[in-house]
């Protein structure tokens, strides 16, 4: 058995939510309150496993970039 914890875990709510608000990764990176890359956003919305510090930074990005309040279980399903 293979012990290793699955590191690609699909697309993701979050690029749903930016592809339905028209946003591009810039656009949440120039939303964001914190210090992000492009790649994070990539990488959260194609579904590699992220720390929670950083899924905490994309979640007050997308909000900040969408106006709205979404809780992380809206942005990844784990």
């Amino acid at each position: 058995m293979n012990n290793e914890i699955a590191r690609d875990l699909g697309e993701q709510p979050v690029a749903e939510i930016m592809q339905k608000a028209n946003l591009d990764r810039h656009d949440v990176v120039a939303a964001s309150p914190d210090q992000i890359t492009h790649k994070m956003v990539a990488r959260a919305c194609k579904g590699r496993r992220l720390t929670d510090n950083s899924k905490r930074k994309i979640l007050r990005a997308i909000n900040a970039a969408t106006e709205k309040e979404f809780a992380m279980r809206d942005l990844f399903n784990y």
